[in-house]
C-alpha cells in the first residue's frame, strides 16, 4: 500500500512540476512581452494613406487574383499571452494597411458562434457577429478599400450558422458573389479591385470547411479558389513551398495553375510539447529579405509556381517589414 501511495505521490509531484514550469514560462514570457509592448506603445503604427484602391492607384486596374496581401493570422487574438497572435486590434490592423484577416470560429459554452483559439476555453475573443460589425463599420468609413476575410470552421458547423452572424452584423450588402461555377473559375475570372469598389462589393469572405455556395452564395469555399502551403511550421527558414491543402491537389497541375495560393509564414515553437507562436523571432520571420524572411520564402514559391502568393499569413504583423515585402511582391519597387 505504501508503494501505491508513493507512486501516486510521484505522479502528483510530476504533474505539479509540469504545471509549475508552464506557469513560470507563461509568466516570464508574458512579463517580457508586456515590457516589450510598453516600450513600443509610444511607437505609432503608421496609418496607410487612403488613395487609389487599397492604398495604391496601381491596384485599381489589377485583378484581385493578381495582388499579394499580407494577412493577419488569427487576427482577433490580440495580447501578450502564448495563445495570442497579434499585438493590436482589428481597427488598428486595418488602419495600418492589412486587407486580409483570418480567424477561427467555434461554438462557445452558450452555443453562440464565437472567435476562439482552438477552444473557447483557451481564448474567446468575442462573438463573430461583433467582429463582423467592426469590419463593417470600417468599410463604411473607407469606401476605396476591399477586405478579404477567411474563417476557419473548426467545429464543422453548417454554413447557415455563419450566415446568421453575417446577417446580424449588417455586413452582407458588402459581400461579393462570384457569378459562375467555382469548379470552372480561373484566375482571370476575378474582377479588378476597381470593379469591386465600383460595385460596392468590397468584402470577399471565405470559409475553409462547410461552405455551400448554392445556399449561401457569398460565403465562398476557400479551397475552390485557393490552396495553402504547410502551417504550424517549426522550421525558422521556411525551406518549403509544397501544397499542403487541399490534399492531393498537387496531382492536378492544371488546377493548381488556376487557383490563388496562401503562403503560411508564421513560425511556431514548442513549449512542453505544445505549439505556441514564436514572438521572439517575429522581426526576422517578418523581414522582407534575408534567411527565413517573407521575401526568401516568396521567391522560393515563385520559382516553383511562376507567380507570387495571393496572401501571406503572418503573426505579429507590426514586427518586421511586412508591408515592404508586400509592396515588393506587388511590383511597387
Amino acid at each position: 500500500m505504501r508503494i501505491g501511495n508513493r507512486e501516486v505521490n510521484v505522479h502528483l509531484i510530476f504533474n505539479y512540476s509540469v504545471m509549475t514550469l508552464l506557469v513560470i514560462y507563461i509568466f516570464t514570457h508574458s512579463l517580457l512581452d508586456i515590457v516589450d509592448q510598453l516600450t513600443r506603445a509610444t511607437t505609432h503604427i503608421k496609418t496607410q494613406a487612403q488613395i487609389g484602391c487599397n492604398g495604391h492607384q496601381e491596384l485599381c486596374n489589377r485583378k484581385y487574383s493578381n495582388i499579394t496581401h499580407i494577412a493577419t493570422h488569427d487576427a482577433p487574438f490580440v495580447g501578450v499571452l502564448p495563445m495570442e497572435n497579434q499585438n493590436v486590434d482589428i481597427p488598428a490592423q486595418l488602419d495600418a494597411g492589412i486587407r486580409f484577416l483570418q480567424a477561427q470560429a467555434h461554438r462557445n459554452a452558450f452555443s453562440k458562434l464565437s472567435l476562439c483559439h482552438t477552444s473557447c476555453w483557451m481564448k474567446d475573443a468575442g462573438l463573430l457577429k461583433d467582429y463582423l460589425k467592426v469590419i463593417k463599420e470600417w468599410l463604411d468609413s473607407h469606401p476605396q478599400e476591399v477586405i478579404t476575410l477567411l474563417l476557419t470552421n473548426g467545429d464543422h458547423l453548417n454554413t447557415t450558422d455563419f450566415d446568421e452572424s453575417f446577417q446580424q452584423s449588417g455586413i452582407t450588402p458588402y459581400a461579393y458573389v462570384p457569378h459562375g461555377d467555382p469548379q470552372k473559375w480561373t484566375l482571370d475570372s476575378w474582377p479588378t479591385l476597381g470593379e469591386l469598389i465600383a460595385a460596392n462589393t468590397r468584402l470577399i469572405a471565405f470559409l475553409d470547411h462547410g461552405a455551400d455556395q448554392a445556399k449561401i452564395p457569398y460565403l465562398l469555399n476557400e479551397f475552390s479558389y485557393f490552396w495553402e502551403t504547410p502551417y504550424n511550421t517549426l522550421d525558422p527558414w521556411f525551406a518549403q513551398c509544397t501544397i499542403d491543402r487541399p490534399k492531393g491537389l498537387d496531382k492536378f497541375p492544371a488546377v493548381v495553375a488556376q487557383r490563388m495560393y496562401i503562403m503560411n509564414h508564421f513560425l511556431d515553437t514548442k513549449v512542453l510539447n505544445m505549439l505556441v507562436p514564436d514572438r521572439r523571432d517575429a522581426k526576422r520571420t517578418n523581414a522582407w529579405r534575408g534567411a527565413g524572411s517573407i521575401g526568401e520564402q516568396a521567391e522560393r514559391c515563385m520559382g516553383m509556381y511562376g507567380r507570387a502568393p495571393a496572401a501571406i499569413l503572418v503573426d505579429y504583423f507590426d514586427r518586421g517589414q511586412v508591408f515592404k515585402a508586400q509592396d515588393r511582391l506587388n511590383g511597387f519597387w
